[in-house]
C-alpha cells in the first residue's frame, strides 16, 4: 500500500464513477486517478473538467487512461455494468453485468494483481461473489460497496424520525443490497441507548410504533427505486459512501463498515457475499463480526442470503 501517495483506479465512467471520482478529488485522499471507460470521448470530456478543479484542491494526477496505466493501484473500485432501470430490480441486472466483468477483471489481474478490489456495479453482492471466483484473489481484498450506502439511509431516515443528529445514530442495514435486505433493529442505538428502549421515554410528539419503524425500513429499501424514477440515477449517495470506504483502506483506520464480504458459515450462510459489519483497512477486510440478532433477523438474513445464492447458481461465470 502506498501511503504516502494511494494510486486509484475507477473502472467507469457513468453517474456513479464520475460522483465518487468528484468526492475523491475534493477530498484531496490520492495522488494519482486513473479513470477507465469504453467511452473514450466522454471519459477524456470528464477528466478534462475534473481537472479544472484542481487551483481548488490538493495537486493530483488525473488520467484518462486505459488498463496498462492500472499499474500500482492500491484500491480499484469497478462502477462499470449497465445501469438499473425504472422499476428494474438490482437482481435482474446480473448476467449483463458478468459479461462485462468478465472483461474487466482478467485485465485488471493482469496489470494490478495486488490491487484492493471495490465493486460497485449491481447486483453488487453477487458481482463481488463473480469478481472473486474470476480474479482468484483472496476474499479480504475483495469487497463490495455492501450495506454503507442503506445503512446511511437507515441513520438518517432515523435521525429524521427521531429528531437527532444522524451522526449519532447507530444502526445497520445488512444482507443484499437490494429488496432483501434486513434491518437490524436489535443492535440499533441512538446515543448509546437501544432505540426500542429510546422509544418509550421520547419526547417527541413522533409515535414509535412497530408501523411507524418499518414505515422507515420500506422508505431506506425503496429509496433507489424512487430517485431512479425521478432523475434515471442514483450516485451522490454512493459517490460518499465509497469515499468513506476507500478512506478507511487508504487511513489503515480498521473501520467497521457494512460492506459485502464472503460470508461462509455463519447462521450456516455458505459461499456467498452478502453485507456484515466488517473491520477494513489497508489489507482490505481485517475481520468480519458477527453480531447476535433476534430470531427473526436471524431467518431473514438466512433468506436474504438464499436470494443471492440463488442467482448466483444461474450464472453462467
Amino acid at each position: 500500500m502506498h501511503i504516502l501517495k494511494p494510486k486509484v483506479t475507477i473502472v467507469g465512467c457513468g453517474a456513479v464513477g464520475v460522483r465518487f471520482a468528484y468526492a475523491l478529488v475534493v477530498s484531496g485522499l490520492v495522488r494519482q486517478l486513473v479513470i477507465i471507460d469504453k467511452d473514450k470521448k466522454r471519459l477524456e470530456g470528464e477528466v478534462m473538467d475534473l481537472s479544472h478543479c484542481q487551483a481548488f484542491t490538493s495537486p493530483l494526477d488525473l488520467i484518462a487512461g486505459d488498463y496498462p496505466d492500472t499499474v500500482g493501484s492500491d484500491i480499484v473500485v469497478i462502477t462499470a455494468g449497465v445501469k438499473q432501470k425504472p422499476n428494474q430490480t438490482r437482481l435482474e441486472l446480473a448476467q449483463t453485468n458478468v459479461e462485462i466483468f468478465k472483461e474487466i477483471i482478467p485485465n485488471l489481474i493482469k496489470y494490478t494483481p495486488t490491487s484492493i478490489f471495490l465493486v460497485v456495479t449491481n447486483p453488487l453482492d453477487v458481482l463481488s461473489y463473480v469478481a472473486y471466483k474470476l480474479s482468484g484473489k483472496p476474499a479480504k481484498e475483495i469487497i463490495g460497496s455492501g450495506t454503507v450506502l442503506d445503512s446511511a439511509r437507515f441513520r438518517f431516515l432515523l435521525a429524521n424520525h427521531c429528531k437527532i443528529d444522524a451522526r449519532n445514530v447507530h444502526a445497520y442495514i445488512l444482507g443484499e443490497h437490494g429488496d432483501s435486505e434486513v434491518p437490524i433493529w436489535s443492535k440499533a442505538m441512538i446515543g448509546g441507548i437501544a432505540i426500542r428502549e429510546h422509544c418509550p421515554v421520547c419526547k417527541n410528539k413522533n409515535t414509535c410504533r412497530y408501523t411507524e419503524l418499518e414505515k422507515i425500513f420500506i422508505e431506506v429499501r425503496d429509496s433507489a427505486y424512487k430517485i431512479i424514477e425521478r432523475k434515471n440515477e442514483t450516485s451522490y449517495g454512493i459517490g460518499l459512501a465509497l469515499l468513506r470506504i476507500v478512506t478507511a483502506i487508504i487511513k489503515d483506520e480498521n473501520a467497521v463498515l457494512p460492506v459485502s464480504v464472503l460470508v461462509d458459515g455463519y447462521l450456516e450462510i455458505k459461499d456467498v457475499y452478502m453485507s456484515l459489519p466488517a473491520i477494513v483497512n489497508k489489507y482490505g477486510v481485517k475481520d468480519v463480526l458477527y453480531p447476535k440478532l433476534d430470531k427473526e433477523e436471524e431467518e431473514k438474513l438466512k433468506k436474504s442470503a438464499l436470494v443471492i445464492k440463488e442467482v448466483i447458481d444461474r450464472l453462467k461465470i
